[in-house]
């Protein structure tokens, strides 16, 4: 007996929906590697899940963009607008450029300039001269301005010093001015009348 048919309809199932998926995306990418092979042609498979995971096949003797670049020219559909080619345009004067300040920047620390002329090597020279100029400059400036901050530090640190052996005299001051004060309480306390011990029976004194 031959395999019932089987209804296409989405699969409820989410695991047996899911285990259809796998099985048939393997048997699509190994058709269209056989095809690729068995008759020379150029194949390119695109897969997206429900996911949202992508798998993808593409002949080994062509990419995708010249695939769809083929496409484009044989249905005449424009696939990238004009803004994907305003990004192209800009993304290649970008790598321009930045292959430009690469040539400039061997050129400013003196590699690759054996091509460079007579006028190229002047320019250079007076760039350097420029930029080093600049860098003086600033390295001057830094000197100064670091020069500035230790002089403002020292007489900071010697105003401290200043003040903490200000406040030292006049604690010491306070510390004399108050012995002074207590010997000077001690003599008076010595130095008050006095007084003699009267008997207390004074016919004693009689009879000595």
């Amino acid at each position: 007996m031959g395999r019932g048919k089987i209804e296409i309809k989405r699969i409820e199932n989410s695991n047996n929906r899911q285990v259809t998926y796998s099985k048939r995306r393997n048997g699509l990418i190994k058709k269209a590697k056989e095809i690729s092979v068995l008759c020379d042609a150029q194949v390119s498979l695109i897969i997206f899940g429900s996911s949202g995971k992508m798998h993808e096949y593409c002949s080994s003797n062509t990419s995708l963009v010249d695939i769809l670049d083929q496409y484009h020219t044989q249905c005449g559909k424009r696939l990238w607008d004009a803004k994907h080619e305003n990004l192209s345009n800009e993304l290649d004067r970008m790598k321009k450029e930045n292959d430009n300040l690469q040539i400039q920047l061997r050129h400013l620390k003196g590699e690759d300039i054996t091509s460079l002329n007579h006028r190229e090597l002047i320019i250079l020279e007076d760039n350097l001269e420029n930029g080093l100029s600049c860098v003086r400059e600033q390295k001057d400036e830094v000197i100064m301005t670091h020069r500035r901050n230790q002089k403002q530090l020292e007489e900071e640190t010697k105003d401290l010093h200043f003040y903490a052996q200000h406040k030292d005299m006049m604690m010491a001051e306070n510390a004399r001015a108050g012995n002074d004060g207590y010997h000077q309480r001690t003599k008076a306390g010595f130095g008050s009348p006095a007084y003699r011990v009267q008997p207390i029976q004074p016919n004693l004194q009689r009879r000595f």
